[in-house]
């Protein structure tokens, strides 16, 4: 069992040192995006160690797809193969299923789809799910679910939620047998259950009450981002989040902008994932403390600034935006990857500035300051 310390508390923010066997995580955290093990957009592990990346996400479908889950195992598990000796979070698949609407069939047993690969036939539930995350040996395995959209009916969402919360328990069994085998490579892999429940606080709030009965490693806020306004977001997080256990960690999946983590930290939300730092990178869009920037406008073709004053990672301390532009423009990979490294650093920079806030004690005039900077690009 993992062993998870609150450190410091500021309203409802919280700030925690989460154990693993992979190490120790300072919370609140950001979770890089490395999809198939490997972040979009040329970036090595000697960089993402070089900028404070505590925690890599990987995703449980496209590695069953290829290279497959048990040529990773074969090969020493996710940690030897992508040479990360840090802690791994993968997700279980259950966004897939959301995503591949028009290729999948639902049932109480699993999920029937076509790879998007080749479009051959793959069914997966929670037992399967929770073999290929065994496969894989992440630090943290994340439970099979399915997330509605955020527009479906109130009565498709109760179904589905019900559905979510047996497939939870299916998840915790078969992970209990799957750490007890001589032959799986993290015999300490944790799981995290996932709140579904679409816009409806009611359907939310009494989900949260049935899965922190399990007693698990930590709790995920799943469902999000997928359509709603960000007010929605923020009403669902005031209700759910006080449900969970504070003694827990709390992830909220796939979220998202600065402004996003700000606010949901001030909500209690420890962990936190998102494609927008290194998909916005990739085509040269780079955060600032005051918004982002888009290094394709012809304002920046003689800007000899870096992409932000005083920003500490290795793109800013040498490179100025004229000539990262300039390889946008040549479509020199190099121009894409910097953009990438420099967003990373900024979300990871960001996350010890909130914690450091948080421990201090001041985190509220913080969030306000930041926010308000946010607001008003310069």
């Amino acid at each position: 069992m993992a062993d998870y310390q609150l450190i410091a508390e500021d309203g409802r923010a919280k700030s925690a040192e989460f154990k693993t066997v992979h190490g120790t995580v300072q919370t609140p955290v950001f979770m890089n995006v490395g999809t198939v093990a490997a972040i979009k957009g040329a970036v090595s592990t000697e960089d993402l160690e070089g900028i404070g990346t505590q925690v890599q996400l990987s995703n449980t479908y496209h590695l069953h797809l290829r290279p497959g889950d048990e040529i990773v195992k074969q090969l020493g598990g996710l940690h030897q193969f992508m040479s990360w000796d840090r802690p791994i979070l993968t997700d279980s698949g259950g966004f897939q299923v959301f995503s591949l609407a028009q290729l999948r069939q639902i049932k109480e047993e699993g999920v029937s789809f076509r790879s998007h690969i080749d479009g051959h036939k793959i069914f997966m539930g929670p037992e399967e799910s929770m073999q290929i995350q065994s496969n894989l040996a992440s630090t943290i395995a994340m439970a099979f679910d399915e997330c509605p959209s955020s527009k479906a009916d109130r009565e498709y969402v109760q179904k589905s939620v019900d559905r979510t919360t047996r497939w939870l328990v299916r998840c915790r069994d078969k992970m209990a047998e799957l750490n007890s085998r001589e032959d799986t490579i993290n015999k300490d892999q944790m799981l995290f259950g996932i709140n579904q429940g679409a816009i409806y606080p009611d359907i939310r709030i009494e989900h949260a009450r049935q899965i922190r009965e399990l007693d698990l490693d930590g709790y995920a806020v799943g469902g999000l981002a997928v359509g709603e306004t960000h007010e929605e977001m923020y009403d669902i997080l005031d209700q759910v989040v006080p449900e969970l256990p504070r003694n827990k960690p709390v992830y909220l999946m796939g979220v998202g902008t600065p402004a996003n983590i700000i606010e949901a930290v001030a909500r209690g939300v420890d962990f936190f994932d998102c494609v927008y730092p290194s998909r916005n990178g990739r085509h040269g869009h780079v955060y600032t403390k005051h918004g982002h920037l888009n290094l394709f406008n012809a304002q920046y073709e003689t800007d000899t600034r870096p992409i932000e004053e005083g920003c500490q990672c290795p793109v800013c301390r040498r490179y100025s935006r004229a000539y990262i532009r300039h390889l946008l423009k040549a479509k020199e990979m190099l121009g894409m990857r910097f953009c990438v490294l420099h967003n990373l650093y900024f979300y990871n920079h960001l996350m010890e500035e909130i914690r450091t806030a948080i421990r201090g004690g001041y985190f509220e005039a913080f969030r306000k300051e930041r926010l308000e900077m946010l607001a008003k690009p310069d």
